[in-house]
């Protein structure tokens, strides 16, 4: 071998040792959050870009996060590092496939969230990372439409209704926008925000009298929707086409309307029933998977994450909130201030009635949700009767707690297995 052959050779395996070194540096994050192309690339030059062992990360939907995740664990290792992803995503997890991280020194604000994290063990499975919630967003035109003696910030589903009703009869048309495209987050308003404040529960109620009248009221103001909703998804595009006046949707789906025109519209919360205000509060948490390659460089990543300019820099990307006591800038885009205000004064509400996303359910998710589409699309879009709806529907509802085993959630009442359906 010629001295050439040998420097050329050495060069060659030190740029392999350099590039696998790289490669390990890099911890690989992966997440179910943060999925749209602008908020992952903000994610990873806003907000992971001050982590100096390098971050690769890459946002998935839950099933392929899920597969790569489960086929890692099953073989003893992997890549992933850390897990990001909602309450519900680890709650289907088993605890012993993820690492205790009690230890970290490092949590939320709120002890509520630092309890769902564990998981129902005694430990840490993962850390809540971010949160958010769905909230109503309007036009401030729309503001003189408001029924007599209507307070925006307490409104219930029936002043909701009459202003959508004062709204229809002053435009000619109706104005008020749901999400009910096929991206839309339909479904979660009817877990989180219409059943909880009708049923107080939903899964036990979902059959129940108080559900037949959460249904009627859920028509009422479908008459008074732009018919157009079906194909609406993210309801700021709405907002800012005069499409709609008054919407419902995700905090982060409502941010382009409030940054582009941020003196045009008003957030303020979801209304009450006669079971008080349904909401839904959105908790992301980030964990360390059995298998991570590189514990020290996984657990730094988890502790920067909760670091709280990182947890701002996180608010700036996504308009999901931090969890821990930071101090917010002046410098906050309208979005969030707007959004944040609503969120504050919705948990705070006297008639607060949160519900946790769905839980406990795995690969079933998607099929859980559906019942819920399905239900409004024969309700509301079809016109069919509600008691033969709901009943039949009940049946599918059932199969899918009793297949999964997963227990009841707030405010469903605590379940030993699976939750009824009662």
């Amino acid at each position: 071998m010629t001295l050439y052959s040998k420097m050329l050779g050495a060069a060659s395996g030190i740029a392999m040792a350099c590039t696998a070194f790289a490669a390990q540096a890099e911890t690989l994050f992966w997440s179910t959050q943060a999925k749209p192309v602008e908020e992952a690339q903000a994610m990873r030059e806003q907000v992971l870009s001050g982590f100096a062992d390098g971050v690769d990360y890459q946002p998935n939907d839950g099933g392929p996060w899920l597969t790569r995740l489960q086929a890692e664990l099953q073989a003893g290792s992997g890549t992933i590092g850390v897990l990001g992803a909602l309450h519900g995503d680890f709650s289907a997890m088993n605890p012993d496939d993820l690492v205790d991280l009690s230890d970290m020194g490092v949590m939320s604000a709120s002890g509520t969230f630092n309890d769902l994290a564990k998981l129902g063990t005694d430990s840490m499975q993962y850390i809540p990372w971010m949160q958010a919630s769905y909230i109503m967003a309007a036009n401030k035109d729309a503001l003189q439409y408001l029924p007599d003696g209507a307070d925006i910030n307490a409104l219930t589903y029936d002043q909701l209704i009459a202003w959508a009703a004062n709204a229809h009869e002053a435009a000619g048309e109706p104005k008020f926008g749901f999400p009910a495209g096929p991206k839309g987050l339909k479904h979660r308003f009817f877990q989180g925000y219409l059943y909880p404040s009708y049923t107080n529960g939903v899964v036990r109620t979902f059959a129940s009298d108080a559900a037949v009248t959460a249904w009627e009221k859920m028509r009422e103001l479908w008459a008074h929707t732009n018919p157009a909703s079906t194909n609406f998804s993210f309801m700021q595009e709405q907002l800012l086409s005069g499409d709609a006046w008054i919407v419902f949707d995700h905090t982060s789906r409502l941010a382009q309307a409030f940054n582009e025109r941020p003196d045009d519209f008003v957030a303020f919360p979801a209304p009450a029933g006669p079971t008080g205000r349904g909401f839904m509060p959105v908790l992301a948490g980030v964990a360390i998977p059995k298998t991570a390659p590189d514990m020290d460089a996984a657990k730094a990543l988890v502790e920067y994450m909760l670091k709280p300019e990182t947890q701002i820099a996180t608010l700036k990307a996504t308009n999901f909130f931090p969890v821990v006591d930071v101090a917010l800038p002046d410098d906050l885009p309208a979005s969030v201030k707007a959004a944040g205000d609503a969120v504050a004064k919705m948990s705070a509400s006297a008639d607060a009635n949160p519900g946790l996303l769905p839980a406990g359910l795995g690969d079933k998710g998607g099929d859980f949700n559906r019942v819920f589409v399905d239900s409004f699309e024969r309700i509301v879009l079809a016109g069919q009767d509600i008691r033969t709806v709901l009943d039949d529907q009940k049946g599918t509802l059932a199969a899918i707690m009793n297949e999964t085993g997963a227990p009841c959630w707030a405010p469903d009442a605590p379940s030993e297995g699976a939750c009824p359906v009662e």
